[in-house]
C-alpha cells in the first residue's frame, strides 16, 4: 500500500508539474502580470515546502518523490520571480506613458 501511495503522490506532482512550465512560458511571452497572483504562487510554494517537510518529519524520505517536490517548487519560484520582473516592467511602462 505504501508503494501505491508513493505512486499516486508522484502522479499528482507530475500532473501539477506539467502546468508550471506552461505558466512560466506564458509569463515570459506575455511579459504581463495579468491573471497572476503572487499570493497564490507563494501559497503553492509553501504547500510544496510542507510536503517536503512531511517527508523528513515522517522519516519516509523517498528521493525520487522529493525530486518532484523540489522541481515543482523551483518552477513556481521562477514564475514568482517573473511576476515581479513583469510587474516592475509594467510600472515602468505606465510611468513612461504618463509623461
Amino acid at each position: 500500500m505504501a508503494q501505491l501511495a508513493q505512486i499516486l503522490e508522484i502522479m499528482m506532482l507530475v500532473c501539477f508539474g506539467f502546468s508550471w512550465p506552461i505558466s512560466v512560458v506564458k509569463s515570459l511571452k506575455t511579459r504581463s502580470t495579468k491573471n497572476k497572483s503572487p499570493i497564490f504562487l507563494c501559497l503553492i510554494i509553501f504547500g510544496y515546502i510542507c510536503g517536503m517537510a512531511s517527508k523528513f518529519v515522517s522519516g519516509h524520505i523517498v528521493w525520487y518523490v522529493l525530486f518532484f517536490y523540489v522541481l515543482n517548487s523551483c518552477m513556481v519560484t521562477v514564475d514568482l520571480v517573473l511576476y515581479f520582473i513583469n510587474k516592475k516592467r509594467e510600472k515602468s511602462a505606465d510611468g513612461e506613458n504618463n509623461n
